[in-house]
């Protein structure tokens, strides 16, 4: 599914004014089609409690008319509460009066209590910029702490569908993205805004939109990278894997993206690690091939491992590297000389990226097809920007980074970004409870994993992204948010690959 910025819904919008709808035949279509999505999902509060549609002065508000007098017409007891003047434009004008005529009853915003069970805020659509002005401030506020349960239309009013920026803005319960989403229900500050989101499909043709390289990923395209295995198949078809992580005080990765890879279905797993890390490995792992390295004083893999690992890695059908690796003169010889001898694909992750900042340019140069999986901060340390700045401008800088250096870039966080410079897929799934130590690592395992079984880098990063997050989102809902652990989802994962199969 697409996500667009404001300037190509419109353009789309006028497009399909030209050659399929008037604009009311659309705004109506925008309204039925969101009642619909509030009829189902708070079927129980529309019996028994009053819903507030709140509406400002612009064309968003002519969606809310629809919807008030749809809720109205399905029995629900509603209201509409204007926070600025009666609609003067043409669409909005019609179905205010339409509602009004079944009956449904309006209130001014300033006099209104807000002592409803439901709010449906339609105040501004996704042209809305800038500051959020009096009387909408005083209004939003009154929504924010309301109690009741909160859909905003198409963006929360107040939020940048273009930026995400969200200085004064709802917090809605439940957001209904009219026709397709926009980058201001990915990026921060207007993600957290949104609480679920919803697409609602008002019926706008494909020829009517420019050509648009932002999207989601989707559970469709997930499950046609992973083919049905032939019969005959073995370990050595179903993909070696090569793990270069783990060190003396962080041996925990490496158990943690081994155990990915072995729940996601590579065939051969080889774990090469520092030597004093092998009482650990091998009290958690049983399945892997270990390939203890001679190491450094500060117990991680040291420079004279590298003639092992040339070893391995000619064998390897993909390479993971830098999960609880440390960083250290060693280790940035060894990640630096990875990157240089792979011909395979190769996930490069936490200490394995930074031991590249001082030589980024060695990417240029690499055989291999590259996935780097970076958290905020990472990428921030990899461009020389601040963390809140790549949060900012989280797609432009992951999109910059990948097509500079020809590499499938992951930025982790919530809305994970996955891009090959070309191509941009953000994932819509995931929740806080998997900001904790180790998903990470579990991410890039299972990344690796996808790609020594022969799926591409761009694939194998989405595919992992995507099953990652549903994991996550599962474990989350039979445990808790707080409760849950990375232990939680890799006991969960390997059950989760059946609805992948083919």
């Amino acid at each position: 599914m697409k996500i667009l910025t404001p300037r190509q819904m419109l353009s789309a919008e006028n497009a399909a004014f030209q050659k399929y709808f008037t604009a009311a035949e659309l705004m109506k279509a925008a309204g039925d089609s969101s009642a619909d999505i509030i009829i189902k999902n708070y079927a129980d509060i529309l019996k028994s409690g009053r819903a507030a549609v709140v509406c400002g002065s612009g064309k968003n508000a002519g969606d809310g008319f629809v919807i008030a007098k749809r809720l109205k017409e399905n029995g629900a007891e509603t209201e509409i509460v204007l926070a600025g003047k009666e609609p003067v434009a043409n669409e909005p004008k019609l179905y205010f009066k339409e509602a009004l005529d079944f009956g449904v009853k309006v209130y001014s915003a300033a006099d209104y209590g807000f002592n409803c069970a439901l709010i449906i805020d339609c105040l501004f659509g996704t042209g809305f910029h800038g500051e959020v002005k009096e009387p909408f401030k005083s209004v939003i506020e009154k929504i924010n702490s309301s109690g009741a349960a909160v859909v905003s239309i198409d963006v929360p009013s107040g939020v940048n569908a273009e930026t995400g920026e969200a200085v004064t803005a709802v917090h809605a319960d439940l957001t209904i993205a009219v026709s397709d989403y926009k980058l201001g229900h990915v990026l921060p500050g207007g993600n957290a805004c949104c609480g679920k989101t919803v697409v609602a499909d008002i019926g706008i043709p494909e020829d009517c939109y420019e050509k648009c390289d932002v999207g989601t990923i989707s559970r469709a395209y997930v499950k046609s990278l992973f083919k049905k295995r032939d019969k005959n198949c073995h370990k050595g078809t179903n993909g070696r894997l090569l793990n270069i992580c783990g060190s003396y005080l962080m041996p925990g990765a490496a158990v943690i993206s081994a155990s990915a890879a072995l729940k996601t279905g590579v065939g051969l797993l080889e774990c090469a690690f520092p030597k004093s890390v092998y009482p650990v490995l091998t009290s958690h792992l049983i399945q892997p091939v270990f390939t203890p390295l001679c190491e450094n004083e500060s117990k991680t893999v040291s420079i004279g491992a590298l003639g092992v690992l040339y070893e391995k890695l000619a064998a390897a059908n993909a390479v993971l590297i830098g999960c609880g690796l440390g960083n250290n003169d060693d280790t940035q010889v060894v990640v630096n000389e990875i990157v240089k001898t792979a011909q395979v694909p190769l996930v490069i992750d936490a200490d394995g990226i930074n031991s590249l900042k001082v030589n980024i340019d060695v990417l240029k140069d690499s055989k291999a097809d590259i996935i780097m999986t970076p958290h905020p901060a990472e990428m921030a340390r990899l461009i020389g920007e601040s963390t809140a700045y790549v949060q900012s401008h989280r797609i432009d800088c992951a999109k910059a980074f990948a097509k500079e250096y020809g590499v499938t870039l992951v930025l982790k966080g919530a809305n994970t970004v996955v891009t090959d410079g070309k191509r941009v897929l953000v994932n819509m799934k995931g929740n806080p409870g998997m900001a904790m130590a180790g998903t990470g690592d579990m991410l890039s395992g299972m990344t690796a994993s996808f790609a020594a079984q022969g799926i591409s880098a761009f694939d194998s990063a989405a595919a992992a992204v995507y099953i990652h997050a549903l994991c996550g989102d599962i474990t989350a809902s039979e445990i808790s948010v707080r409760g849950m652990t990375v232990e939680d989802m890799l006991e969960l994962l390997g059950a989760l690959m059946s609805e992948f199969e083919q």
